[in-house]
């Protein structure tokens, strides 16, 4: 719905912003949620999974089995998903898990000990050490682009945390996944990657027009690249084209949300075939039905389907069909 004219030709976008748009949108995502009442209750059962999030068992430790690393931003706001995410993912596998988590500057010790029960093979970034490598690496004065994306918009620390400084391949993770049977796809890459990794969108979300991003990118983008799953080789990022993605990108068409997801389609558009997770089985924005009795891999809980998320998808995480033998 556009502005009413009046308030466009009293220039009172500000006023207009707080009065029109911000309540209008609120309105709207209440209606996607179910309406107040629905909110409530996916609110109080939120709030569960984040009480049961304390009480979840140290990964299994499979002394006999080989070993893998998954990457994780993580804080204050989602340390309780990154527990789920990681208790459903071991749970599920036949391999040993072990955890790189990268604080986001809201980890206090009470959290961090929380994450830390999880067992030995976890190991928690501090934010003053990523702070410290990024002085060092990625210094304001020949990226201040990324430095302010670093500091205003968290999503491009699930780039810049894990790689900077780095090498070999890394599978990053968003914190909202959980895993209901064997995470094969990701296992054999794990076990041996060659290609850049992501997952597929339940819609095509990069922020920016596509001419723009193939132009930069000097290739056609794959389509539908969603970084829930983002499997990249740390010594492979030129952090300084990457700068030079981000001011013109900013410059030409503004921030986005996207960002990190378009930065990322631009560089898997330089590297075909990427190895692409199975949509049927690693389900961005599950509908209701799945979100209810999980058929597939793992759910992304992006968008409406948070409300799936806290009502079914923890509790089905922790009494999942177990690992095939």
């Amino acid at each position: 719905m556009s502005l009413p004219p009046i308030l466009r030709q009293l220039g009172l976008g500000k006023l207009a912003l707080g009065l029109w748009h911000r309540p209008l949108g609120r309105l709207r995502d209440s209606w996607r949620n179910g309406g107040p009442l629905a909110e409530r209750e996916t609110e109080r059962q939120r709030r569960q999974m984040l009480a049961a999030a304390s009480a979840l068992p140290p990964l299994p430790a499979r002394p006999d089995s080989p070993r893998v690393t998954l990457h994780l931003l993580t804080g204050r706001r989602f340390w309780y998903q990154t527990a789920f995410c990681l208790h459903t993912f071991a749970q599920q596998s036949d391999r040993g898990v072990d955890a790189e988590l990268y604080d986001d500057g809201t980890l206090d010790d009470a959290l961090g000990l929380q994450l830390r029960r999880l067992g030995p093979g976890i190991q928690l970034h501090a934010a003053d050490h990523i702070r410290e490598r990024l002085e060092t690496l990625l210094p304001e004065r020949k990226f201040p682009v990324l430095r302010e994306r670093w500091r205003n918009y968290p999503n491009i620390r699930k780039l810049t945390d894990p790689h900077l400084g780095s090498t070999g391949w890394k599978l990053v993770l968003d914190s909202d996944l959980l895993f209901f049977r064997r995470p094969g796809f990701l296992l054999d890459w794990l076990a041996a990657p060659d290609r850049p990794l992501h997952a597929v969108d339940c819609e095509e979300s990069y922020g920016y027009s596509r001419s723009l991003l193939e132009r930069l990118a000097g290739a056609p983008l794959p389509p539908l690249v969603n970084v829930g799953l983002c499997g990249l080789r740390s010594e492979s990022l030129d952090w300084a084209e990457i700068e030079a993605w981000c001011a013109e990108l900013i410059a030409r068409e503004k921030t986005s949300y996207y960002l990190e997801q378009a930065l990322v389609a631009m560089l898997a558009a330089r590297h075909q075939p990427c190895a692409v997770a199975p949509r049927s089985e690693y389900w961005t924005n599950p509908d209701r039905a799945e979100g209810r009795r999980p058929t597939a891999v793992m759910h992304h809980y992006v968008a409406e389907s948070k409300r799936w998320y806290f009502r079914h998808g923890w509790r089905c995480g922790l009494n999942p069909t177990p690992p095939a033998s």
